[in-house]
């Protein structure tokens, strides 16, 4: 008896999962317009009920059906691949690459957009040389837009002579569209890498998007900080030559970066913070990450730049002003 209460309890967890899946698969991917999504949406969670109460009533043809469609969307779901030939929105419509010389970096493609408002803004992407010697910070932003628990993760590099790139890990969006966490599980957004000016990508996120933003200094010796960069332009390159899907959860602006620094210290530790990227501040704290004096609190307090970003609005110095 015990025995069967395992197997129809194992059984039916199994069947609610794979049941939630296949609706979530059949509404962000089946391709033949909004009212058939409907009409699958509709149909295949009451085809998934009527198929557990004929195995909990040890009835197992209508099982055995539900089970050769899993497997058939399972087989479709495989086909459906992520690919660099979409109309994409302007401002990931280009993606990074680097050539390296001794320690002078070339980049070719780095976004300066004039940000006016998400609708208008003047497009520009531009060529630029880093010296890797001259690299002196790191820092780590953390971009609030839908509540406490949930930050976009982007990481600055400082030069000596005042210039700062950041890099971003993001969606790829194509025309029109917008972020959806839900749809982010369900190979809904290709994966893309920015590298741009921080008055631009930092801009953008405070002063027209309307989010809230902290930026950290890391505390990282300077071969790490190197490290860390060309980790960047391996990623870079990596997605230039193999188009990658996002993940809300497994692959997404903070676990990737996780990945690449952990390449760099392999002691990183995992914790649940990674996932919930808004507590990200505080894992980087507790693992002594996070550079200057006093504890998280006082950390925290000086990090926060919404108000400085805002005051800074279009100026050049606007790196030197959010962080004054």
């Amino acid at each position: 008896m015990i025995k069967r209460l395992l197997v129809i309890s194992l059984g039916t967890l199994a069947g609610i999962a794979f049941s939630a899946w296949g609706a979530g698969a059949l509404w962000f991917q089946l391709p033949f317009g909004v009212l058939a999504r409907q009409l699958a949406l509709a149909a295949w969670p009451i085809f998934c009920v009527a198929a557990l109460i004929a195995f909990w009533r040890r009835r197992y043809r209508l099982p055995a059906v539900w089970l050769a469609l899993l497997l058939a969307l399972m087989a479709w779901w495989s086909t459906i691949q992520p690919s660099h030939q979409r109309l994409w929105a302007d401002d990931v419509a280009r993606m990074v690459a680097g050539k390296v010389d001794g320690s002078v970096v070339t980049l070719d493609q780095v976004r300066n957009f004039d940000w006016r408002s998400d609708t208008d803004y003047t497009v520009r992407w531009e060529p630029r040389r880093y010296d890797l010697n001259q690299l002196q910070s790191v820092d780590v932003a953390l971009s609030y837009w839908m509540g406490p628990a949930i930050a976009h993760t982007l990481v600055s590099f400082g030069f000596s002579d005042g210039r700062y790139l950041t890099f971003s890990i993001e969606i790829r969006k194509e025309r029109g569209e917008s972020f959806d966490g839900l749809a982010g599980f369900f190979k809904r957004y290709e994966t893309v890498l920015i590298a741009a000016d921080e008055r631009d990508i930092l801009r953008v996120r405070t002063n027209v998007r309307d989010e809230d933003m902290w930026l950290y200094r890391l505390r990282m010796p300077p071969p790490m900080m190197r490290s860390l960069f060309l980790a960047y332009l391996d990623e870079g390159e990596q997605l230039k030559r193999a188009p990658r899907f996002y993940n809300t959860l497994t692959a997404n602006c903070t676990t990737i970066v996780y990945a690449m620094a952990r390449h760099i210290s392999p002691g990183l530790p995992l914790d649940w913070r990674l996932l919930a990227s808004g507590y990200l501040d505080r894992y980087l704290h507790d693992i002594g990450a996070l550079a200057g004096p006093g504890d998280f609190d006082t950390l925290r307090r000086q990090a926060h730049i919404t108000a400085k970003a805002r005051a800074a609005g279009q100026s050049e110095d606007f790196s030197q002003l959010i962080r004054r």
